[in-house]
C-alpha cells in the first residue's frame, strides 16, 4: 500500500534553505567583503554562495562544536583571507586588521575594524528573510502535525528566525517568547511556553546536538527524543517512531540523503534557483526522497487535499 502524506505524525524540518531564505541573506551581507576584492567584486550571486559553502563545509568538519554564529564570523575571516592572497582590496581602508582573530574578537579586545567585518557578518542571520509561503505554510501544518526544527545553527541566534517564524515579522511583541529556556540541559518545548505563537513543538540546533549535519548523529537525536518525549508523540518509548515521522528540507546533501540513511521518509521542498545541498554542477540526486514540492505551501496543499479525500 502507497503511504501518504498524512499517514504521518510529526515533520522534522531544516530552516534555512527550506523555510528561510539564507541564500540571499548571506548573498546580501557578503556584499561589502566581496566589493573590495578585485578577485570578487565582479562576482556573480551563485559564485558567491558556493565560495561560502566551500568553507562552510570545510570549517563544520573541522570544528564539529563551534557555535554557528562563530562559525559565521569564521567563514567571513578565512574568505576575507583567501581573497587578500589574491590581490590586495581596492580600497586597503576597508580591509581588516590581518592581526584580528575569532578568538580575539569573542573575547572583547581587537579591532572595530574586525567586528564590524566579521562578527557584524555573524550577526546578518537575524535579519535573513524567510520564504513567502513559510509562515503560512507552518500555521496549516501545524494543524495536522507535531512540527520539530533540526537545525545547523545555535541557539541564540535561532531565536530571531524563531520569532520571524512565529508571528510573520521581524519585529516580534516579545522577543524573549521564542528564545532557548534556561538551562544547558533544557528541552526547547515552545508551545509550552504561554504566549508563544509557535508553530513548532521542539526545536533542536547543533548547539543542542554537538554536531552539524548531514552526520547522522543529530537526526538518531531527533528520532530519540520524538519518541520518548509524550508531547510530540502518544509512544510509551519503545515504538520504532520512523514510520511516523518525515523530514522536510531543501537540502539533498544535509538532510534527505541522511534519512533516507535512517530509513525515514522525506519531503523535498525543491525551491527553484537554490543551491543549497546540490552538486555544484546543480546535478540532482533521485531516489532519495519520497515526496517533491516546489514550495512548502505546494506541500500544505497536498495534506489538506489528502485530508479532504478521507472525508469523503
Amino acid at each position: 500500500m502507497v503511504s501518504k502524506l498524512t499517514d504521518h505524525k510529526v515533520l522534522i524540518f531544516d530552516v534555512y534553505a527550506t523555510l528561510v531564505n539564507w541564500e540571499k541573506g548571506i548573498q546580501e551581507a557578503l556584499v561589502p567583503l566581496l566589493s573590495k576584492y578585485p578577485a570578487s567584486k565582479n562576482w556573480t550571486p551563485r559564485e558567491a554562495f558556493l565560495a561560502f559553502s566551500e568553507v562552510e563545509t570545510d570549517l563544520q568538519a573541522q570544528f564539529p562544536d563551534m557555535r554557528y554564529s562563530t562559525l559565521l564570523a569564521k567563514i567571513h575571516e578565512t574568505l576575507d583571507q583567501r581573497l587578500k592572497a589574491a590581490g590586495a582590496p581596492l580600497d586597503v581602508s576597508t580591509a581588516a586588521d590581518p592581526g584580528t582573530s575569532t578568538s580575539v574578537a569573542q573575547n572583547g579586545n581587537g579591532h572595530d575594524t574586525y567586528k564590524n567585518a566579521h562578527i557584524k557578518f555573524a550577526e546578518s542571520i537575524q535579519h535573513w528573510p524567510s520564504f513567502p509561503d513559510t509562515y503560512e505554510a507552518l500555521r496549516r501544518l501545524s494543524k495536522h502535525f507535531k512540527l520539530v526544527v533540526l537545525s545547523n545553527t545555535d541557539n541564540a541566534s535561532f531565536k530571531y528566525t524563531h520569532a520571524l517564524l512565529s508571528e510573520g515579522t521581524h519585529k516580534p511583541s516579545n522577543l524573549a517568547l521564542y528564545e532557548h529556556p534556561s538551562g544547558p540541559k533544557a528541552l526547547w518545548l515552545p508551545r509550552s511556553v504561554e504566549g508563544s505563537q509557535s508553530p513548532f513543538s521542539l526545536i533542536l540546533t547543533a548547539e543542542d546536538t554537538h554536531i552539524y549535519k548531514p552526520a547522522l548523529e543529530g537526526f538518531k537525536i531527533a528520532l530519540e527524543k520524538i519518541k520518548t518525549h509524550p508531547a510530540l508523540l502518544d509512544n510509551s518509548g519503545s515504538k520504532d517512531v520512523r514510520d511516523d515521522v518525515l523530514v522536510v528540507a531543501q537540502s539533498l546533501t544535509h538532510d534527505i540523503e541522511p534519512a533516507a540513511k535512517l530509513g525515514v521518509d522525506s519531503v523535498w521542498i525543491d525551491r527553484k534557483g537554490s543551491l543549497t545541498g546540490k552538486d555544484n554542477d546543480g546535478e540532482e540526486k533521485k531516489g532519495t526522497w519520497k515526496w517533491r514540492f516546489e514550495t512548502l505551501a505546494d506541500m500544505a496543499d497536498a495534506v489538506e487535499g489528502e485530508r479532504r479525500d478521507i472525508v469523503k
